[in-house]
């Protein structure tokens, strides 16, 4: 690390926007990478995003089983969503999954991820907590994200991995990152 004066840059000579509403903007940025030619490059930039994971003493994770119509598949992710102005990402990270599985997760969090889950095309900032243990409130709030909540063993998650069942980025580098044992289940 701190070779990264070394790094090659792509410069930037502006943007001009192409569509923008309150969750997704598009936009045309000027570039001109190291090998010198210049162009415009498409750019979405959305909302900075908050994941949960949550656990239980018992060893398992709270997830949800959602059907995504953008892509058609139905499978297993964790509670996230977008952070709202003036909100921290931990906090969104604990109000999506109370309103999306009526479970309030025990706080404080523990960062677990930051990153951007495709740089090259998408600004989209991504945060991934940790919770150790939740409490059920209630029935989940949030309609639109309609799901079947359920606690899975851990032990399953690999496998629904290499099915192709955990759906979205964040559900992945959270889930993965406590199963590589980047961080204590306890």
């Amino acid at each position: 690390m701190g070779d990264d004066e070394l790094v090659p840059r792509t410069r930037v000579f502006g943007e001009r926007s192409l569509y923008d509403n309150p969750w997704v903007r598009l936009v045309q940025v000027d570039v001109e990478p190291p090998d010198g030619r210049r162009f415009w490059h498409h750019v979405v930039r959305l909302q900075t995003v908050a994941m949960a994971i949550v656990l239980d003493g018992a060893g398992r994770v709270l997830l949800l089983r959602r059907h995504r119509f953008a892509t058609g598949e139905v499978g297993w992710e964790a509670p996230g969503g977008i952070v709202r102005p003036g909100e921290t990402a931990e906090a969104a990270a604990a109000r999506e999954t109370l309103e999306e599985t009526g479970w309030r997760p025990h706080e404080p969090a523990r960062r677990i991820a930051a990153f951007q889950p495709m740089p090259g095309m998408v600004d989209t900032p991504h945060e991934v907590f940790l919770f150790q243990g939740a409490e059920r409130v209630g029935e989940p709030t949030d309609r639109e994200e309609a799901a079947i909540v359920g606690w899975l063993p851990l032990g399953e998650v690999p496998e629904l991995v290499r099915r192709g069942e955990v759906l979205g980025s964040g559900s992945l580098v959270g889930l993965l990152a406590v199963l590589a044992g980047m961080v204590s289940e306890s």
